[in-house]
């Protein structure tokens, strides 16, 4: 069922949010000259597919999860984007495709092995990887693996439609502050 509501939502989103995902595309061509950030994260059964965001940090930053970043990538453009979490928009494709859910585990990057144990041990692979999830909304990043892992676990238990409409409530509405770096 929730899958179900990922194709609408994420299918709606593409189609209604196509005008400023255009226009962000345009001030990231000046910002940074390639405004879309591609990277392989793990994702169900620990599959690695290619996550799309808008690029918020300069392009020749290293390709590492965002706490080790430093604050010094980010540009103008990307602090605003991150803010207001619109460097998540272009996920909606990845969620149409299948890759991710709007609602579960944010994926990790296949070279963070703590973390990837620890959600392996909990059995958080068996579902897609979200664009946010109770992690997100509690403020909880990928510097806590452990605990990123426990709550992952405890979201999928818990997971519900209305579990899953609350946590996209939440976040539209500013819960959590998003990826955090140095």
């Amino acid at each position: 069922m929730l899958r179900i509501f990922d194709f609408i939502f994420s299918f709606l989103g593409l189609i209604f949010g196509f005008p400023i995902l255009v226009m962000i595309y345009v001030i990231g061509l000046f910002d940074t000259g390639s405004p879309l950030f591609n990277q392989e994260r793990v994702g169900r059964n620990k599959k690695i597919f290619v996550l799309v965001k808008f690029r918020t940090m300069s392009v020749d930053t290293a390709s590492v999860a965002s706490h080790l970043a430093s604050t010094a990538s980010i540009t103008k453009m990307g602090g605003f984007l991150r803010k207001t979490k619109l460097d998540e928009l272009p996920q909606l494709w990845n969620v149409l495709k299948g890759d991710m859910s709007l609602v579960g585990p944010r994926p990790g990057l296949f070279n963070q092995v703590e973390l990837t144990q620890a959600r392996e041990a909990k059995g958080v692979f068996d579902v897609r990887p979200g664009i946010t999830g109770l992690a997100q909304v509690n403020e909880i990043d990928m510097s806590t693996p452990e605990l990123l892992a426990e709550t992952d676990a405890r979201m999928i238990r818990e997971m519900s439609v209305k579990n899953y409409f609350r946590l996209i409530i939440q976040t539209v509405l500013g819960a959590g502050a998003g990826d955090r770096v140095k």
